[in-house]
C-alpha cells in the first residue's frame, strides 16, 4: 500500500510542478494513470514532500530564480490591487513555483465585479472561468497573461474573486503551522528571507 501511495505522490509531484494543477486533480490524475484509484490517496503531508523532492532533482538550478520572479510580480500586483486585500496562495506562496505555475491571488470584494472593471479600466484584457471557493460553492477566477521580464516570458495571473467575510479565517494556520495565503506583508517577509 505504501508504494502505491508513494508511486501516486510521485506522479502527483510531477503533474504539480510541470502542469500546475492543483494537489486534488494531481493525485486523481497520478491513480488514474497509474492504474490505482482504489488505492487510496497520498495525504497534503506525503503529497508536499513529493513535490519538494521533485524539485530538489529535477529543477534545483532553476526553481529558486523562477519563484523569486513569479513571487515579485505578484507583490507588484498585490500593491496594485490593495483595494481588494489580497492574498498570494498556491505554489508561489508555498515556493513550489516554477515557470510553468500561474501567480494566484485571492481578491475580498463587497462587489465581485469591481474587480473586473478595475481591471478594463486599465485596458487589461482577461478570461473569466470558476473554481470551487472556500464554501465550496463556484467563485468567478479572472485569468490575465502577464508580462514577467526576470523570466523572458508570460506567466499567467490568477485573480479569484472572494467575498469580503471569506477573509475571516484565511489565515488560520493548519495542523503544521503553515497558513494557506499570505498578504504583501507576509510576501514581503517570504522575499526578504530568500534573498542571499
Amino acid at each position: 500500500m505504501d508504494d502505491a501511495l508513494d508511486a501516486i505522490a510521485a506522479l502527483a509531484a510531477r503533474y504539480i510542478v510541470e502542469e500546475d494543477l492543483d494537489h486534488a486533480r494531481a493525485k486523481r490524475k497520478a491513480a488514474r494513470s497509474l492504474g490505482a484509484e482504489h488505492a487510496g490517496l497520498p495525504s497534503e503531508a506525503q503529497i508536499e514532500a513529493a513535490v519538494e523532492e521533485h524539485l530538489a532533482i529535477f529543477h534545483a538550478d532553476t526553481q529558486p530564480a523562477e519563484l523569486a520572479a513569479l513571487r515579485a510580480l505578484a507583490l507588484v500586483w498585490m500593491e496594485r490591487l490593495a483595494a481588494f486585500r489580497p492574498m498570494l496562495l498556491g505554489a508561489v506562496w508555498r515556493g513550489t513555483a516554477t515557470r510553468q505555475s500561474d501567480i494566484q491571488l485571492a481578491l475580498y470584494c463587497e462587489d465581485g465585479k469591481a474587480c473586473e472593471i478595475e481591471l478594463m479600466n486599465q485596458g487589461l484584457r482577461y478570461e473569466l472561468g470558476q473554481h470551487k471557493g472556500p464554501r465550496g460553492t463556484p467563485v468567478d477566477v479572472l485569468r490575465l497573461l502577464l508580462p514577467c521580464p526576470a523570466l523572458g516570458e508570460r506567466v499567467g495571473l490568477q485573480l479569484h474573486i472572494l467575498d469580503r467575510d471569506d477573509v475571516r479565517g484565511a489565515l488560520i494556520p493548519d495542523r503544521q503551522g503553515r497558513a494557506d495565503r499570505g498578504d504583501a506583508a507576509a510576501l514581503r517577509r517570504l522575499i526578504d528571507t530568500a534573498a542571499p
